[in-house]
């Protein structure tokens, strides 16, 4: 897990800086703050480690020349073309039932965006300090946009890592109407060929890959199938069209796009 990072920001934002600080801060990431004359593209490419950077839109995760967040108001064209017929995930998650709904492997929080927009109340889990608190923010920001804010209110952040959590819900007998996988890495099909996602997909994922490493923090998730069936009524896992089964197991029904597919297991013996 990443413990210090650099965070450029222009003094304009300085403030705004010392209170992202002391937030990753108490969340076990030390912040070494630099202020400089111009944040910009050409600063960025002349100091390409991995970094954050803070400016009139927020936090950014920064490294190689480029900067990203996860930037939910930029999904509001693609929320407003959503319906649960047209949706893929909507029939696969059962949103017409506006499920209460973990999403386990946050990512950018696009697809738990998505799922609240079309009616799901959503627990998003993410242990990473930096990705959560980034998710933190871009959260926050759209609870001041007038389409997004009735959207977010469906929305919970929780930090945590997501086994812990899950084992927590078993422990504690809670159930939920369905958990959510999409891991970040599901790499091999069934040949143990490298799966290659679409292009901008993978250029929009290029910092995370950075943050969380498939080598070292990020999870792949097979761990999380068994614990999601012991606490959710349905579990679908996002995959690449051609990719293995998450743990090697066959799921009870799929739904398949031209991309990727939907993986469900059900749990009818589960009871709320």
């Amino acid at each position: 897990m990443v413990s210090e990072i650099r965070l450029y920001t222009e003094q304009e934002f300085h403030e705004k800086a010392q209170q992202y600080s002391a937030v990753l801060s108490s969340r076990g990431v030390s912040v070494n703050i630099e202020l400089i004359e111009k944040l910009n593209a050409r600063f960025l490419r002349l100091n390409p480690e991995l970094s954050l950077c803070v400016d009139a839109d927020g936090l950014w995760l920064a490294a190689n020349g480029m900067k990203m967040q996860p930037d939910w108001k930029a999904e509001v064209g693609r929320l407003k073309r959503a319906s649960l017929k047209s949706e893929m995930i909507a029939r696969a998650c059962n949103l017409a039932e506006k499920p209460q709904l973990v999403d386990a492997t946050a990512g950018l929080g696009h697809d738990s965006l998505l799922m609240a927009h079309l009616g799901a109340h959503v627990t998003l889990v993410e242990r990473h300090p930096i990705l959560f608190t980034l998710l933190e923010d871009s959260h926050q920001r759209a609870q001041q946009d007038a389409f997004l804010s009735s959207v977010v209110a469906r929305i919970e952040l929780v930090f945590s890592d997501s086994a812990d959590y899950l084992k927590n819900l078993s422990t504690t007998n809670q159930i939920f109407d369905v958990v959510y996988l999409d891991p970040m890495f599901p790499q091999r099909d069934q040949n143990q060929q490298a799966v290659k996602k679409q292009a901008q997909v993978k250029k929009q994922m290029q910092l995370l890959h950075l943050l969380l490493p498939e080598d070292g923090e990020m999870d792949l998730g097979d761990n999380l199938l068994d614990l999601a069936q012991k606490i959710a009524k349905r579990v679908v896992v996002k995959r690449p069209r051609l990719a293995v089964f998450l743990a090697n197991q066959e799921p009870q029904h799929q739904w398949q796009g031209d991309a990727c597919r939907f993986d469900a297991y059900f749990q009818h013996d589960l009871v709320t």
